[in-house]
């Protein structure tokens, strides 16, 4: 979700402005995905690197988080939203960090959309997380690096209780990963846009889901071995 801080300076609007306008377009979009009946919405909320932004910006943030997810709360126990998030989550501070436990707790039983809020994240620390803990397991002699796989590393990785994802959307024009999902995104199909995430629309988000639907996944095979299989 990119462009917040350029968006709010082309009206000559503080930064946090533009953030607070962006959470405006998380409501829309999160409602056009339960409508259409979209399993998973994962939302790149902050970045691990984002901590290096001015303390009162970052402040800020943290302040949109906890007030959204408490405003938030009532409506994904009523839609039986299931809220994850995934990250360094131990970053957080206080207020922002007990939010989101709290919702996380509170709505863990929902079996409606899982919505999902990348927050501290960092793709390379997550792997780096994940071959921490398999290294562990051969030192204990729990495993051996034999059995190491794509299977047990990905049950190492923040998302591994999700699927991966089929479609990744990166909003501003920027036409770059930045960090995210690095593993998880092998084969996930990518849309870029120019459009600023503040005035990124439902009808933009779902014409990006109408592109998708109309390219052919092949996953390292042919066209035709596709259709022998249909």
């Amino acid at each position: 979700m990119d462009g917040n801080g350029r968006w709010a300076k082309k009206r000559g609007l503080p930064r946090v402005e533009g953030h607070r306008k962006a959470t405006e377009v998380v409501r829309a979009i999160i409602e056009a995905s339960q409508n259409i009946g979209l399993e998973v919405l994962t939302l790149y909320t902050f970045s691990e690197e984002n901590w290096n932004r001015p303390k009162d910006e970052v402040g800020a943030l943290m302040g949109l988080l906890a007030e959204f997810l408490k405003s938030e709360l009532p409506k994904m126990m009523k839609e039986r939203i299931r809220l994850y998030a995934v990250g360094n989550l131990s970053l957080l501070p206080g207020l922002a960090r007990t939010a989101l436990q709290e919702t996380i707790r509170l709505t863990k039983d929902n079996e409606g959309m899982k919505l999902v809020l990348a927050l501290s994240y960092s793709a390379r620390g997550e792997i780096v997380k994940a071959v921490r803990e398999i290294a562990k397991l051969v030192a204990d002699k729990e495993v051996s690096p034999e059995q190491i796989d794509e299977d047990m590393l990905a049950g190492h990785l923040y998302t591994r209780n999700l699927p991966d994802p089929d479609l990744l959307i990166r909003t501003s024009g920027e036409m770059r990963i930045s960090n995210f999902l690095l593993y998880q995104i092998a084969y996930t199909e990518l849309f870029f846009t120019q459009t600023l995430w503040p005035d990124f629309t439902k009808e933009e988000f779902l014409s990006a889901l109408q592109d998708y639907s109309r390219r052919e996944r092949r996953y390292g095979m042919t066209s035709e071995q596709l259709e022998g299989d249909n």
